[in-house]
């Protein structure tokens, strides 16, 4: 490839196809994530990381070596390996004396630093150690967050959004029911967030709709929130905006209501109700002539003797 006043030309068809994978588009590429350790690491985080790069799968990159490197203080390695893989994710894991076991999920928006927010692992149960049969690789997780942090704490509303963005898996217009096997449930209480994954068994309940049941697969963390590094309130309102070709064409006189239920408004000029055709029944149909005038005559003396007796 050739790079000229900053604009960087293909030389051949392999780099053209390259460079239009990474080019900007209307709907973007599925986020892929980095997963390293850094310069010091315990048992405990190697296999963490290990396990979340099972969960995450096949849209992630686990690095093997040490990168001696502090995402808090100088991120530029994290920026250049983003470029490197195209990643906009990353899970970067330490363990020192002052924090130990510490896990660090984060986000980059044009390959630099988004947020990044610190948890610190005070129990683990890793997949080998629960001794359950697994979900398939790649499976989309459905994700429950419980706990009233998740709606009213600034850190924790942006823990979700950034766990959200990590665990979702690809954007698909439609699933089916059996593949809705994956539960990765959060919880925030009393300062710890508690993360379990389970795998949702349909049993037979008798009727069509099916009885369901969760198994826990693994892994399970308790985390305690640590440092976080959030943007501005600017930068993230850009880093969320949508190009206008995305954004739903508003429809006229079209409303949906809270179950998303479809109604529609009709616009129609004013009608005569007298001279509206309806259904011509027998019994309503009037009579004309003689006939007609006997007929009367007769009921009438019946209702009279009716009411004399």
């Amino acid at each position: 490839m050739k790079q000229k006043e900053g604009v960087i030309k293909p030389k051949t068809k392999r780099a053209k196809r390259f460079l239009d994978n990474r080019a900007p588009k209307l709907t973007e590429n599925v986020k892929n994530a980095m997963i390293m350790k850094g310069g010091n690491t315990s048992m405990t985080v190697t296999q963490a990381l290990k396990d979340i790069y099972a969960l995450k799968k096949p849209s992630a990159v686990l690095y093997k070596k040490k990168n001696i490197t502090r995402p808090f203080e100088d991120s530029s390695s994290l920026e250049f390996f983003s470029k490197k893989t195209d990643s906009s994710l990353f899970l970067f894991g330490s363990h020192n004396k002052k924090r130990p076991n510490n896990l660090i999920f984060g986000r980059l928006f044009d390959f630099h630093v988004l947020d990044m927010i610190e948890l610190g692992i005070e129990k683990y149960n890793s997949l080998s150690a629960i001794k359950n049969s697994k979900c398939p690789e790649g499976t989309k997780p459905m994700l429950v967050f419980a706990g009233e942090a998740f709606d009213h704490d600034d850190d924790h509303k942006r823990l979700k959004s950034l766990l959200t963005d990590f665990f979702r898996g690809p954007v698909v217009p439609s699933v089916r029911l059996a593949g809705l096997e994956h539960v990765l449930h959060f919880t925030a209480l009393e300062g710890k967030i508690y993360m379990r994954s389970y795998r949702s068994l349909l049993k037979k309940s008798g009727c069509r709709t099916p009885r369901i049941e969760l198994e826990e697969i693994g892994p399970s963390f308790d985390f305690v929130l640590r440092r976080t590094h959030l943007a501005s309130d600017d930068l993230y309102k850009t880093a969320h905006r949508q190009p206008k070709a995305l954004k739903p064409k508003k429809k006229k006189n079209i409303s949906h209501d809270t179950f998303g239920t479809k109604f529609g408004r009709l616009h129609m000029q004013k009608q005569d109700l007298a001279k509206l055709q309806t259904r011509k029944m027998k019994g309503l149909r009037k009579r004309r002539g003689p006939a007609a005038a006997a007929e009367g005559e007769t009921s009438s003396k019946k209702t009279a003797k009716v009411e004399v007796e």
